[in-house]
């Protein structure tokens, strides 16, 4: 079998859904052969009825390491704000262990203003928030090389964000991979950006991963975003699931 031309994520939004339909679609995305499994790190659903079911992430993410076998598990993304840093990274050390050894961390600033205001964080400003999430990085770091065990992997830090003058500094200094959206010719000029930020910090850019959270109308443009140099595209799939998309990118990259 030829090499993928690239990976090949799905992430599955925990909401208007129930505990069985989730698992149900993370094995099935799993014997697929995705290389990569996400959910999302929020309290509330992101569409639909704003009161409809949802299901929290980092519970998710312990319960998909230990029902699958293959892909990669990830939040895309943790909320910085929502867990002290020394914990976030000694529950993604311990889900890391549950999974052996295939979790990143993802992590972002935090935007979604209900969750921190029905769950009692300060929302701040998005300056502070990126300013809280630039101190937590050294932090989290820290923190999984003091743990015993360590992780059962590598646990590779993911930014998600596409902020020029900061969020990209901080992939560019601290991350194993990032995360953005398209449409492709956005997606192409933040990635420029990033390497600027690499070349500037002296990073070489090929260490980060470029991850590339897709939806329909992007199926059909992956070759666009392969050519930029995206290496994983993560299709982005609401309920009810359906994963015939998930199979057309399995087959244009294989």
């Amino acid at each position: 079998m030829p090499d993928p031309r690239c990976k090949i994520g799905v992430q599955l939004h925990p909401q208007h859904t129930s505990i069985g339909e989730l698992r149900d679609a993370w094995q099935r995305a799993d014997a697929l052969g995705v290389d990569s499994i996400w959910t999302w790190d929020h309290f509330y659903p992101l569409y639909g009825s704003p009161d409809g079911a949802h299901f929290e992430g980092m519970s998710l993410l312990a319960a998909m390491a230990v029902t699958t076998s293959h892909a990669k598990l990830g939040l895309l993304v943790t909320c910085n704000s929502y867990r002290n840093p020394e914990l976030l990274a000694d529950m993604a050390r311990t889900v890391d262990q549950l999974s052996g050894g295939r979790t990143y961390l993802g992590i972002g600033s935090g935007w979604f203003e209900r969750d921190y205001d029905e769950y009692g964080y300060s929302f701040g400003t998005a300056e502070g928030r990126l300013r809280d999430l630039g101190t937590a990085l050294p932090r989290i770091k820290r923190r999984i090389a003091k743990l015993t065990p360590g992780p059962a992997g590598g646990l590779p830090i993911l930014i998600g964000g596409s902020g020029e003058k900061v969020t990209l500094r901080l992939v560019a200094e601290h991350a194993d991979a990032w995360n953005t959206f398209g449409p492709p010719d956005n997606w192409v000029k933040k990635n420029a950006v990033l390497n600027e930020w690499c070349d500037r910090l002296g990073r070489d850019p090929s260490s980060i991963e470029r991850t590339v959270g897709i939806g329909a109308d992007d199926v059909d443009r992956i070759d666009e975003y392969i050519d930029a140099g995206a290496d994983h595209l993560i299709y982005m799939l609401g309920h009810p699931y359906d994963t015939e998309p998930i199979e057309r990118l399995l087959a244009a990259t294989r």
